[in-house]
């Protein structure tokens, strides 16, 4: 567009538009905490600023209407430019963040995990109450099984090699007898050990209940033996791929503690998952901020986490604005990610901790789940949960000095 179409059509413009070409223009500049955005028919500029609850510009078109004017919308522009498809300013730099580490608490933690693990693990399974006895052979206790099974997972052992373990936590009076091999493998395809196994997760996450206000929503998939097989009819043969699980997970990002988490196959959405972790989360600790990626951008979940009293640092895709139309917490915090852009990706990127949860779960107790069957795919998956959480309070034990009591007022029977 040449200068004299641009004369011709600039009134025909709305003030968008406007805003745009005065944004391509490049007459805008950034001062500490205003932008300066020079007039198209003089030598003036007038000053944007976003310190209140809207933008405000020194123009007479914003004073008078009291809405968005070409310079406001200019400096938008600018703004978006600066911000890529990642929710990131493109414009970084170059430093690097390094944290201390309390060697002696890593040290001790690390080499008496087992120990210190088998006997929180005893405490953590008498939660659970054997099922009332009704008829034919007498089963082994439940705590036992439970016992077995976390150990079992947390070892990395085969059912067989397994057994010696076993039989050292009885000499230790860790458990009052030792399964058969096969008991234990019956046992992980028990549905109801689903649920029992997700109570106790919750439970071991409480001993940090006073430390942790901000969490990290995020999922990641494992892979399993199983694979499912259909008939291409374009190609005219068979064909086959690996199903697997994903773990949706809210954690703490100081600890890394899980506290809440659920399991979906893997092609399942994550956005709807959130509702029910952050509830869930909700019931036992104070949430004062919940990071998640963009995946989670839905106005349902920023008002579900406005709900519980905290503060959701999401960043939101490039398509979407702050219209009116949207939740009051939709338009803050889209407010927010516009026009404080550095200092919302600053509580952003606490979610990186959940990453670092899933990279812990993985290295520690493998990223693919041993177990042939679909429940005992499951429940392994929850033990995998479980085992982190453990190793989490045992270091919070020896840095923070917490004490780990794993008793609840009432205990649900099966």
């Amino acid at each position: 567009m040449n200068n004299q179409t641009q004369g011709i059509s600039w009134k025909k413009l709305n003030r968008e538009q406007q805003g745009k070409l005065i944004f391509q223009r490049g007459r805008i500049a950034q001062k500490d905490n205003y932008w300066v955005v020079g007039s198209q028919t003089s030598f003036k500029v007038y000053k944007v600023n976003f310190n209140g609850h809207e933008p405000a510009c020194t123009c007479k078109d914003c004073k008078l209407r009291k809405k968005k004017c070409k310079h406001i919308h200019a400096v938008e522009f600018y703004i978006k430019r600066q911000i890529d498809e990642e929710g990131k300013i493109t414009r970084t730099k170059g430093v690097k963040i390094t944290y201390s580490q309390d060697w002696n608490a890593y040290n001790k933690a690390q080499t008496n995990e087992k120990l210190i693990l088998m006997k929180l693990l005893k405490d953590l399974c008498e939660n659970v109450e054997q099922p009332e006895y009704k008829f034919g052979r007498p089963t082994l206790p439940f705590s036992d099984m439970l016992f077995g099974s976390v150990m079992k997972v947390y070892t990395g052992f085969s059912l067989r090699r397994f057994m010696s373990d076993m039989k050292i936590a009885k000499e230790m009076r860790l458990i009052d007898k030792v399964p058969c091999y096969s008991s234990l493998s019956n046992f992980m395809n028990r549905e109801e050990v689903k649920q029992i196994l997700e109570n106790l997760i919750t439970i071991s996450s409480l001993p940090l209940k006073e430390i942790e206000k901000d969490f990290a929503v995020d999922s990641s998939g494992f892979s399993t033996s199983r694979f499912a097989r259909w008939f291409d009819y374009k190609w005219g043969k068979e064909k086959k791929y690996r199903i697997w699980l994903k773990a949706h997970l809210c954690s703490g990002v100081k600890t890394n503690i899980i506290t809440s988490v659920k399991i979906t196959q893997g092609h399942e959405n994550d956005s709807p998952q959130l509702a029910e972790l952050v509830k869930k989360t909700a019931e036992n600790f104070n949430l004062s901020e919940v990071s998640g990626d963009k995946a989670y951008c839905g106005k349902d979940n920023f008002k579900v986490i406005e709900e519980v009293g905290a503060i959701p640092f999401i960043p939101f895709k490039k398509n979407v604005t702050g219209k009116r139309g949207r939740s009051s917490i939709w338009k803050k915090m889209y407010h927010y990610f516009m026009y404080k852009h550095d200092e919302f990706m600053e509580h952003y990127h606490k979610r990186s901790n959940s990453e670092t949860v899933f990279h812990m779960i993985k290295t520690k107790f493998g990223g693919s789940i041993r177990s042939k069957k679909a429940t005992a795919q499951i429940n392994e998956l929850f033990i995998k949960v479980l085992c982190h959480n453990l190793c989490v309070v045992i270091q919070e034990i020896c840095e923070l000095g917490i004490k780990a009591e794993f008793k609840i007022e009432e205990t649900k029977e099966i």
